[in-house]
């Protein structure tokens, strides 16, 4: 009699990868990017920690599938931060979300910060993938108060995600890659690199 529960090299390989995500999201949301360890991860799903490399490449990888990520983070710090200069950091970064974006009309990230409204895991992970895709990139800048610039990066591409792909807000939800780029990253660049307001305390 053949064992039920012996379902060949395919579904079993399956099933650890869907075990991995899981408990990836849930350690990421416990434990944050630099907190979480791959061997935790994979003691949660009670796979072998080989396996993280095998299906995402390593911790990155892992991440960026676990908040669907169509690019990874080292990907955003090579090819948008470091890829030209510094003053041109927001037209790349705008372009290069939006054209990925577009091409699975908004993905999990339109579900991630549908999720956040509601969920605080959900939200936990909005801000991992704020952090973890743009924080370290931007202390590289070498500017001042790089958490508060952080925070009103984040703020502006959580937004833009949210007006486009899920509030469909027009015309914002229809507009044009280039038309967005000109018109949202001169503010983008701005919480970058440009001067921030000293206020009195």
């Amino acid at each position: 009699m053949t064992d039920p529960k012996r379902r060949g090299r395919r579904p079993a390989g399956e099933d650890t990868k869907a075990a991995l995500l899981a408990a990836a999201r849930e350690v990421f949301t416990e434990q944050g990017f630099d907190g979480a360890t791959v061997r935790a991860i994979a003691s949660r799903a009670e796979v072998d920690p080989a396996m993280v490399n095998h299906w995402f490449g390593g911790k990155q990888g892992l991440f960026a599938a676990a908040v669907e990520l169509p690019v990874t983070p080292e990907f955003i710090r090579e090819r948008v931060f470091a890829a030209g200069p510094p003053g041109e950091i927001a037209v790349r970064v705008v372009r290069t979300f939006i054209t990925t974006w577009d091409n699975t009309g908004g993905g999990g990230f339109a579900a991630l910060v549908r999720s956040a409204a509601t969920q605080e895991s959900a939200a936990q992970m909005l801000r991992e993938f704020i952090s973890v895709v743009f924080g370290g990139a931007l202390r590289e800048l070498d500017v001042d108060r790089p958490e508060l610039r952080l925070g009103l990066f984040g703020s502006q591409i959580a937004g833009l995600g949210l007006a486009r792909y899920v509030m469909r807000l027009e015309p914002i939800a229809s507009a044009d890659v280039e038309t967005l780029v000109a018109t949202i990253a001169p503010t983008l660049q701005h919480y970058l690199t440009g001067d921030l307001p000293v206020t009195q305390r």
